[in-house]
């Protein structure tokens, strides 16, 4: 056998060894891009690569990367400019130890300011007819708007450790109000409903509104400490003192005729029943039991009756009892997709009652038309996941419980305030959450958001990333070392075996 000459088309041109080239082991042929043979056989590289060691001419430069056909880019992914390479950066970003921070933080204070703008809109017609300023609500709901967001801050600022204290003093004291409200020439009636205790002047309190959040933190602590004694797993522990607790207060808002917080409240025990593991028999039972009283209480009175039969009304009906529920359809479909304009609405001009309170979400689809009514829904799923991804990642009971409980508490009453504007839910007389008018509303339900603020900011993996953010170094999604974060998961430790 005889040597192969060297392929001249190489840079420079390649000169025979002195003596006279020798053939490689193997018999290699001639790499592509005129390489010289190498020893074993090997396949020949495609697409001019960069050249071996010990392979070419010294003068051959090494040549940049080209992607081939059947090659992959080093990142072993698309190119970034590709559908899949955005699609990993959002989910990257979307995995970030400060999403639901970020999401909380901002989806709340949108939907303040957005709800300050609507009820200056939707009120001043209402004012005006009460003989009234035409900013008179609006300047009550933005006083109450300014105290929340000093509560927000003091929630989020506060440690776990305190808000664990606090939940025994708030429930006291929201069961003593209630018990005031229904002592006559203390406890004011608002459309029917005894629920509200006169401050003076302009100013009332609802008592029944406190005793969400109330529920919310003494439930979350009463549920953690029975777990961490490892007693959950026994029913009657799962319902006492939880479930006669509920009922005391259940049935001190209902002696005053409000139907409407009593079911959110009734919410907020099964949520906290499903977040503590409640088996199946047992929840259906509660619910089972929760369903008859509700069709009793419904059955027994003429009013109730009659906002269950406007469900999906299109005509005021008799006596015009449903008047409000059409109003509100009227006010949504005459809105088309960008509305008629901020202050341009005709049903807050004496037809549609409460458009600034519990039909604002009517005003807002008639004045911003589907694209504010989907904004307003788009932050409320914001607030939502984000809630579940703090309670779905802690590892503390006290923060998962009391976080899925403001959670369910602002989601179901949204679903059921949006519900009955819609006509697909009897109208309950709630108020839409941080957005409607009430300052009895809106301070427990911004210091509930400074509550999920600090069980977002409490995270590892947050603490380090608003550390870092504080000294002003780039994290940009950035893993503090050995931790993992996923979405929906709970913070885990990597161990050096790569074993959970």
């Amino acid at each position: 056998m005889t040597a192969r000459p060297v392929n001249p088309g190489r840079a420079g041109g390649s000169q025979p060894r002195a003596g006279g080239s020798q053939p490689r082991a193997g018999g290699s042929r001639p790499q592509a891009g005129g390489s010289r043979p190498r020893a074993g056989g090997s396949r020949p590289q495609t697409g001019g690569g960069r050249p071996r060691a010990g392979g070419g001419s010294p003068s051959a430069a090494p040549r940049p990367f080209r992607r081939t056909s059947g090659v992959r880019p080093p990142s072993g992914g698309r190119t970034p400019g590709g559908g899949r390479g955005l699609l990993t950066r959002l989910k990257r970003a979307w995995d970030r130890p400060l999403t639901a921070y970020y999401l909380i933080l901002g989806g709340s204070l949108l939907l303040t300011v957005l709800g300050l703008v609507m009820v200056y809109s939707a009120s001043q017609i209402k004012a005006l007819q009460s003989g009234l300023a035409p900013s008179f609500f609006f300047r009550k709901q933005l006083l109450a708007a300014v105290l929340g967001g000093g509560l927000l801050l003091f929630a989020a600022r506060m440690p776990v450790r305190v808000h664990r204290t606090l939940a025994y003093p708030l429930l006291a004291v929201s069961v003593f109000l209630m018990c005031l409200v229904q002592i006559p020439g203390i406890g004011v009636a608002v459309n029917g409903n005894q629920n509200w205790i006169n401050l003076g002047g302009p100013f009332q309190m609802q008592p029944s509104e406190f005793a969400k959040l109330a529920l919310v933190l003494w439930g979350a602590d009463l549920l953690a400490r029975k777990q961490d004694k490892r007693l959950l797993v026994q029913w009657k522990h799962l319902l006492v003192p939880l479930i006669p607790v509920a009922f005391l207060m259940l049935g001190l808002i209902m002696l005053g005729g409000d139907m409407g917080t009593a079911i959110i409240l009734t919410a907020i025990v099964f949520g906290l029943l499903w977040l503590a593991g409640a088996p199946t028999r047992l929840f259906v039972g509660v619910l089972g039991t929760a369903t008859v009283i509700g069709a009793v209480l419904i059955k027994t009175s003429a009013n109730r009756m009659a906002r269950l039969a406007c469900i999906g009304a299109t005509d005021p009906g008799p006596g015009d009892q449903c008047w409000q529920a059409v109003h509100g359809i009227y006010a949504l479909a005459s809105g088309g997709f960008f509305g008629s304009g901020l202050g341009a609405s005709m049903e807050k001009w004496g037809e549609l009652p409460e458009p600034h309170t519990d039909f604002i979400f009517a005003i807002t689809g008639e004045e911003l038309g589907l694209a504010g009514t989907l904004s307003v829904l788009a932050l409320f799923a914001a607030l939502g996941y984000a809630g579940i991804r703090v309670a779905g990642r802690t590892e503390d009971p006290f923060v998962r419980y009391a976080a899925g409980g403001v959670t369910t508490w602002i989601t179901a009453q949204a679903v059921i305030n949006i519900g009955a504007v819609l006509g697909l839910l009897p109208i309950a007389g709630v108020p839409l959450p941080l957005f409607s008018y009430g300052g009895s509303a809106l301070l427990p339900a911004m210091f509930a958001i400074g509550l999920l603020i600090a069980f977002a900011r409490d995270e590892p993996a947050a603490r380090a990333a608003l550390a870092a953010l504080a000294t002003r170094k780039p994290v940009f999604g950035r893993k503090p070392a050995g931790v993992r974060w996923k979405t929906m998961r709970r913070r885990v430790k990597k161990r050096p075996s790569g074993e959970r």
